[in-house]
C-alpha cells in the first residue's frame, strides 16, 4: 500500500487563492464606480444582473460583443505600463456594439496570467473601470485565472465581453442607404488595438527601445505613445443615433477602412473615399517610413487616423457633423456612397498625406 504524501497545497502548485481574494477586494470599489441605471456593479455573485426596464427600454433587442487587446499587451508588459490596456479592452467591444445602434449596458472581463501580481492586475482593472465609465456601462463581473505553466511569469492576456440593448425599430445599419449619402470620418486617438504585430516588428527591426523618446511626438516615451488608449465613441455615436440622423456606422479595426467599411453596406453601393480629406497622423507616417509599408498595406492593416465612420444623408451631413463635434469628436467628410457593382467595396481617390 502506497503511503500518501502530506502537506501539498494549491499555492505550492502555483495558484495563490489568497492573492485572488486580495484582488477581488482591491477592485470592488473600481467596479462600484461604474454603476448605472439597471445595474449596481457589485462584485461577488456568480453572475451579473441587469434591469432593462429600469434603464428605460421598452421593446429591446440585446447585442453582444467580445474582443481582446491583441499583441498591444506585449508592449504594455515589456514597458511595465498596465493602466491603459483596460480602456482598450472595453473600447474594442463597446465600439463594436454601438455601431448596431446599441447602448452598452454591461461589461465583463477575463484576466489570465501565470502568476497573479495583485498590484499589476489592479492597475489593469483600473483601466477597465475607466473604459466602462467612458462608455456608460457597468462592470458587473469577470474572471481571474492563474495558470502556472500556461503563461510565462509576468505575462497576461485579456478578453472582454460587452452586452448592450437597442430598441427594435432603431437597429443599425438602416436599409435606406442611397447613392450620394455622405461618409463622415471620426478621428482615431492613435493606433488603437490593431496591427501591433507589425508595429512590434518595425520596432524590433530598427533596434528601438520602448523607453526611448517617441520619434513622432514630443514629451512621451515610445511605449507610452504607442499605448495611447483606443478612443471610445459610444457617447458621441449615441448622440447621433438619438438625433435620428445616422444610417450606419463602421468601427475601423483590423482590416482598416478597406475591410471594415463595406461590412455595413448593401450590395448595390460602394464607398468613394478621398484619402486627402484628412491628414495621416505622425505615428502612421513614422510606421510607413520605418517599415517601408506601402499605402495599400497601411489602409488594410491600420485605421490610418479614422477610428469610426458614420453614414448620413447629404441633407443631414452638416447637422450630424455638428452633433459629433459638440460631443468631442474631430470629424472629417471623407467621401460618399456611389453605385456599386455587386459586393460592396471601398474605392479610394488620391493618397494619404502628411
Amino acid at each position: 500500500m502506497t503511503t500518501p504524501k502530506n502537506g501539498l497545497t494549491y499555492a505550492q502548485a502555483g495558484v495563490d487563492i489568497d492573492a485572488g481574494e486580495a484582488l477581488v477586494e482591491a477592485i470592488k470599489p473600481l467596479a462600484k464606480s461604474t454603476a448605472r441605471a439597471g445595474a449596481d456593479a457589485a462584485l461577488g455573485g456568480f453572475g451579473g444582473l441587469f434591469d432593462l426596464k429600469a434603464a428605460g427600454f421598452k421593446d429591446p433587442l440585446l447585442v453582444a460583443g467580445t474582443d481582446g487587446v491583441g499583441t498591444k499587451l506585449k508592449v504594455a508588459i515589456e514597458a511595465g505600463i498596465h493602466d491603459t490596456v483596460g480602456i482598450d479592452l472595453v473600447a474594442m467591444s463597446v465600439n463594436d456594439i454601438v455601431v448596431q445602434g446599441a447602448e452598452p449596458l454591461l461589461f465583463l472581463d477575463y484576466f489570465a496570467t501565470g502568476k497573479l501580481d495583485v498590484a499589476m492586475a489592479t492597475s489593469v482593472v483600473k483601466g477597465i473601470a475607466e473604459g466602462c465609465r467612458q462608455a456608460g456601462c457597468a462592470l458587473v463581473g469577470g474572471e481571474t485565472a492563474e495558470m502556472p505553466g500556461m503563461y510565462a511569469r509576468g505575462d497576461y492576456d485579456l478578453a472582454g465581453f460587452a452586452i448592450g440593448a437597442v430598441e427594435r425599430d432603431q437597429v443599425l445599419p438602416r436599409r435606406d442607404m442611397a447613392e450620394g449619402d455622405v461618409v463622415l470620418g471620426l478621428a482615431s486617438s492613435g493606433i488603437h488595438s490593431n496591427g501591433f504585430s507589425l508595429v512590434r516588428r518595425i520596432v524590433s527591426d530598427n533596434a528601438l527601445k520602448y523607453d526611448a523618446p517617441a520619434p513622432f511626438t514630443k514629451g512621451e516615451t515610445l511605449s507610452r505613445a504607442l499605448l495611447t488608449p483606443t478612443r471610445i465613441y459610444v457617447k458621441s455615436a449615441l448622440a447621433l443615433i438619438r438625433g435620428g440622423q445616422v444610417k450606419g456606422f463602421a468601427h475601423i479595426t483590423g482590416g482598416g477602412l478597406t475591410e471594415n467599411a463595406p461590412r455595413v453596406m448593401p450590395d448595390d453601393l460602394d464607398l468613394d473615399i478621398d484619402l486627402g480629406a484628412w491628414k495621416l497622423p505622425p505615428v502612421y507616417q513614422w510606421l510607413a517610413r520605418m517599415g517601408g509599408v506601402e499605402e495599400r498595406e497601411m489602409l488594410r492593416t491600420f485605421n490610418c487616423g479614422i477610428g469610426m465612420i458614420a453614414i448620413v444623408s447629404a441633407e443631414h451631413a452638416t447637422q450630424a457633423q455638428t452633433i459629433l463635434t459638440e460631443a468631442g469628436e474631430r470629424v472629417f467628410r471623407i467621401g460618399h456612397l456611389i453605385k456599386g457593382k455587386g459586393e460592396p467595396a471601398v474605392r479610394y481617390r488620391g493618397h494619404l498625406s502628411a
